[in-house]
């Protein structure tokens, strides 16, 4: 007859200590609400003639406690609520071959009260026109206003801003370390403010586009997801700051897809083609 297999110790060990987190939770909770109630109570003391505690003063009391034990939302979600604002759809037409019109998709960010846009160069070199969508759903042609080619930056000026102009808060660079936060918002294949999240994986990389003859350098490397139609939107700290621009992805296949690899120019270059002062 088969014998039973005794249970490892390790994982009865575990298993009490999941039991004491259990039993510990529980026990912070029940503390708090009692604090809460004793709180109301000894004020009641303080107060003669007062009226006897209700269950609406119970109810409340517990609530707070409540209240008190809620999370802090994510990062993410603060960091996306800032720069949604600022965020803008770039289409570009630019001649193709035998005469037909080539369409391409990019991101850029407004970046001051007369709502210019940071871009990268390459979602607008050469265009015959370019065309806006802003985050209230407005619209705007839209003309190269500078470029920083050796960096592919470009600064667009709307022909027609949007009503309310939401510049977006520039971060410091230097402020940022290798496994920081790093949030990437744009348009992913036209997918309209897609938000990817990830983590700062270097700095000073050196990135080849098949599309330029030299190569980009000083870029920061992200892991956080990049596909077309997010070049040219912001790279963002923890804090909804923008701390570059969108660049590209490396992939050693010849498909235009990320595998975990991607690079933006850092703001303190970008924004002098703006005429930003550096950090």
């Amino acid at each position: 007859m088969d014998q039973p297999t005794p249970t490892p110790t390790h994982t009865r060990s575990e298993k009490w200590r999941k039991r004491l987190r259990s039993w510990r939770s529980g026990l912070l909770f029940f503390l708090g609400v009692l604090a809460a109630l004793m709180g109301v109570w000894v004020y009641r003391l303080a107060r003669p003639g007062a009226p006897q505690l209700t269950s609406a003063d119970v109810s409340t009391a517990v609530n707070m406690v409540l209240a008190s034990a809620t999370p802090a939302p994510p990062y993410s979600e603060t960091v996306y609520k800032i720069i949604q604002p600022s965020l803008v759809l770039i289409q570009s037409e630019t001649p193709g071959e035998g005469g037909k019109t080539r369409y391409s998709l990019g991101t850029g960010t407004i970046i001051d009260q007369a709502g210019d846009i940071l871009t990268s160069l390459h979602v607008v070199d050469g265009a015959t026109k370019i065309n806006l969508t802003f985050a209230d759903g407005s619209e705007s042609t839209a003309q190269i206003g500078n470029t920083q080619p050796e960096n592919d930056i470009a600064v667009l000026t709307p022909d027609k801003p949007p009503a309310q102009i939401v510049p977006a808060v520039l971060g410091n660079v230097a402020s940022v370390q290798v496994g920081d936060e790093a949030f990437v918002v744009g348009n992913p294949f036209g997918l309209y403010s897609s938000m990817s999240a990830g983590v700062i994986s270097g700095f000073n990389r050196t990135f080849q586009p098949s599309n330029r003859d030299t190569a980009l350098k000083g870029l920061i490397q992200v892991d956080a997801a990049i596909n077309p139609g997010n070049s040219g939107g912001p790279l963002l700290n923890r804090n909804g700051e923008v701390i570059g621009v969108v660049e590209g992805i490396a992939n050693p296949t010849d498909q235009d897809v990320f595998i975990g690899i991607g690079f933006a120019v850092p703001i303190d270059i970008a924004g002098g083609a703006a005429g930003l002062p550096p950090d």
